[in-house]
C-alpha cells in the first residue's frame, strides 16, 4: 500500500542506557511502513557510549540528528526536534521503548481513513529487563468522546505511541515545558481547539518499566506540577471545581502518601491488566 510520508520524533539524553537505544531505533527501522527520517534530538551533551550508538545508524539516509548544547528537557528537545520534521505526520518514540513491526502501519491506515483525525495513540505492554517478560497491558479509551472524558481526570494518551498531525500541534502551541506532563498539556489544548483524538486498544509499543518509574510518579514536585496542570484546566473551564478537587485529591494520596513500593502495587493493579 502507498502509505503517505512521515516523520519519527525521538530525544535522548546523557542518562539513557545505549542499549536501549539501539533497541529503540533497530525497531523503528524493522516496521512494515517505514518512516522516510527519523529526526533524533541530542538534548544536551552525551556520554561516549550514546553516541557510539548513534554513529552505528549515521550513514543510514533516513537519520537526522539535531543537536542542542545544553540539557532543555523533554518539552523544549521534542518542539525542536518538531519544527525540524519535514513530514506532516510524525510519530513520537521513546529512546527506551520498542515498537511493535505493524505499529506505524496499523496507524497510518487509521489517518488514512479518516482525514479530520488529529492525533492516535495506542495501548502498550509493559515489560521489565527483557520484552519477553510482560508484566501488565495499559490499555486505553478509543473512540474521541470517551478521550474528551477521561482526560478530565487523567491523560488518556501514552505518549511513546502517539502519531499526530505536525500542523495541528503547532496550531496548539506545541510542546511546552511542562515536569513530565508535556504531552498531558499539549493533549488539553489541541482538545480545547475541537482537534479529533483516537486510540487503537491494541499494544503497539513495549515500553520499558523500571522502579524508577514509579518514583517520577511520587513526590512534592511531581505533585506540585499536576495541581498548576488542573489549575490551568480549572481555569480555561476544562474541569469544574468538584473535578478540580477530586483530582488534586487522588494526587495527593498517590503522589505524597503512598510509598513507591505501594504506589507500585497500585498502579499494576487498578490502572493496568495484568498479562493474560
Amino acid at each position: 500500500m502507498n502509505y503517505p510520508s512521515f516523520s519519527v520524533l525521538m530525544s535522548v539524553y546523557i542518562k539513557e542506557k545505549p542499549e536501549y537505544l539501539r533497541e529503540s531505533i533497530l525497531s523503528v527501522l524493522n516496521q512494515t511502513a517505514l518512516p522516510d527520517e527519523i529526526v533524533l534530538v541530542k538534548d544536551g551533551p552525551l556520554t561516549i557510549e550514546l553516541e557510539a550508538v548513534i554513529n552505528e545508524f549515521i550513514d543510514n539516509d533516513i537519520l537526522k540528528i539535531v543537536e542542542i548544547k545544553e540539557n532543555v528537557g523533554l518539552g523544549k528537545a521534542l518542539n525542536k526536534g518538531l519544527l525540524e520534521c519535514r513530514n506532516g505526520i510524525i510519530a513520537r518514540m521513546d529512546t527506551d521503548d520498542i515498537a511493535k513491526p505493524e505499529r506505524f502501519e496499523k496507524q497510518l491506515e487509521h489517518f488514512m481513513h479518516n482525514p479530520t483525525l488529529s492525533v492516535l495513540g495506542s495501548a502498550v505492554e509493559e515489560f521489565i529487563d527483557n520484552p519477553n517478560n510482560i508484566i501488565a497491558y495499559n490499555t486505553v479509551k478509543t473512540e474521541y468522546e470517551s478521550i474528551k472524558k477521561t482526560i478530565k481526570f487523567r491523560n488518556p494518551i501514552i505518549h511513546p505511541t502517539v502519531m499526530f498531525k505536525k500542523e495541528d500541534v503547532i496550531n496548539s502551541g506545541s510542546y511546552k515545558d511542562w515536569h513530565l506532563n508535556e504531552d498531558y498539556y499539549l493533549w488539553i489544548r489541541m482538545i480545547q481547539r475541537d482537534y479529533v483524538f483516537k486510540n487503537i486498544n491494541e499494544p503497539l509499543v513495549s515500553m520499558r518499566i523500571t522502579n524508577e518509574t514509579y518514583l517520577r510518579r511520587g513526590g512534592w514536585r511531581y505533585f506540585i506540577t499536576q495541581k498548576k496542570l488542573f489549575d490551568y484546566m480549572l481555569k480555561s473551564k476544562t474541569i469544574n471545581i468538584f473535578e478540580y478537587l477530586y483530582n488534586n485529591g487522588i494526587r495527593f494520596v498517590t503522589r505524597i502518601l503512598v510509598p513507591n513500593n505501594i504506589r507500585k502495587q497500585m498502579y499494576l493493579k487498578m490502572l493496568r491488566k495484568k498479562k493474560v
